[in-house]
């Protein structure tokens, strides 16, 4: 093990507990929930060890300055903390730690930046508690309306406003003009590095991706007494449509996933009056993702016709297809020769690409596994990433 890789596996091990649930060995570290709390102020300790300064947007966004925040074309970098249920450890915490020992890397190097450096932690990147993935983001761009935003609530109907203990600024124009680039290292989520020599990629694009809430409502009755003939149950619109839906996105090489469910009144002996369930639904071209999402609500109206049953479709969050900075990806791809390979999965650069140059990189995950208790990379990897990082950052900011 070389002497990055074993800082990086000293600064990891200090996170690594943090939120891990002991029978699934995943992750529960929803955004400001108490084990992300944990971290936030593991965040900020990190930040005093360097003496990097700490602001926060009003949105629950950190920043980490190195150099003056005032300064402008500042270069910015970093992750999240929170995760999806029982989700791995590398997906969001992997780019805030080697933020961190990259700004390690180039001070050893007597690297003084010109511009400055910032270390970013973004807040409900996810969308495991509020719904809506990259919150935090969102609303620094005003992507999203901070009055929405304040309204959202979780399972147990706290409101965003007030976990983050306040309501969210929202669009913060003034900030994020200061910024002249966002770079976001990131745990590869698939495997195609993994048949590879190379352990670092450069992102070319994001898939046009969404979430999609279907209510399917009928009668409640009881499940010995009522005839078959005489139900009008909705699980049964349900389970239809998410079979139309995985068949929908086959057809059209897309993917569609319900992972989400919620069953009212959820009794052995009952059936349902309500069924709720969420769609995720992704695709290369916004074209097909339409085209599935449409399809697949056609499916679903017919079927409740059939079922006796209703139905309607809530859009939560929709993200267009993002082609990252052309020249930027070019020029790190040659800066690292490393391949560039487009992703499936959102993240928090995804919404800023529309607002400055930004890329992505992509650390080896060897079995592709991710949002799973089985997501990994190797410490040697992570070392790579953060020298890569530190390359980029040097190549941006100096």
């Amino acid at each position: 093990m070389s002497d990055l890789a074993a800082r990086f596996r000293a600064l990891w091990d200090e996170i690594a507990p943090i939120g891990r649930d002991a029978g699934s060995g995943g992750y529960l570290r929803y955004a400001l929930t108490e084990p992300e709390l944990r971290l936030r102020a593991w965040y900020r300790e990190q930040a005093d060890r360097r003496g990097l300064p700490v602001t926060e947007d009003g949105n629950g966004n950190l920043l980490a300055w190195w150099g003056e925040a005032d300064a402008g074309n500042a270069v910015l970098t970093g992750s999240h903390f929170d995760s999806v249920p029982h989700g791995g450890a590398y997906d969001g915490p992997l780019g805030i730690v080697s933020a961190f020992l990259a700004l390690d890397e180039l001070r050893a190097a007597g690297v003084t930046p010109a511009r400055p450096v910032v270390v970013g932690a973004f807040v409900e990147e996810e969308g495991a508690r509020f719904g809506v993935p990259c919150l935090g983001s969102r609303l620094l761009t005003g992507a999203l309306p901070a009055q929405r935003a304040a309204a959202l609530r979780d399972a147990d109907g706290v409101s965003f406003a007030d976990a983050l203990g306040h309501p969210p600024a929202g669009a913060r124009p003034e900030l994020l003009g200061r910024f002249s680039s966002f770079v976001e290292l990131h745990v590869e989520q698939g495997r195609a590095l993994a048949d590879t020599t190379a352990p670092v990629a450069v992102a070319s694009a994001i898939w046009p991706h969404g979430r999609w809430r279907f209510d399917f409502t009928g009668e409640g009755n009881h499940a010995g007494t009522t005839r078959m003939a005489d139900r009008r149950d909705p699980m049964l619109t349900y389970a239809f449509t998410v079979l139309a839906a995985n068949k929908e996105a086959r057809l059209r090489g897309a993917h569609a996933t319900v992972g989400r469910v919620s069953v009212e009144p959820n009794a052995t002996n009952a059936i349902p009056s309500k069924v709720t369930g969420w769609l995720d639904a992704r695709a290369a071209e916004p074209e097909t993702l339409a085209g599935l999402v449409e399809a697949v609500h056609g499916k679903a109206v017919e079927r409740a016709r059939r079922d006796g049953t209703e139905m309607t479709v809530t859009e939560e969050s929709a993200t267009p297809l993002v082609a990252f900075d052309g020249g930027l990806a070019d020029r790190l791809a040659r800066l690292l020769d490393a391949p560039v390979l487009p992703t499936g999965a959102g993240h928090d650069a995804g919404v800023l690409a529309a607002y400055l140059p930004t890329a992505m990189l992509f650390v080896r995950n060897p079995t592709g596994v991710s949002h799973s208790p089985a997501e990994s990379a190797s410490d040697d990897d992570c070392a790579a990433g953060v020298t890569a990082l530190a390359r980029v950052l040097a190549e941006l900011a100096c």
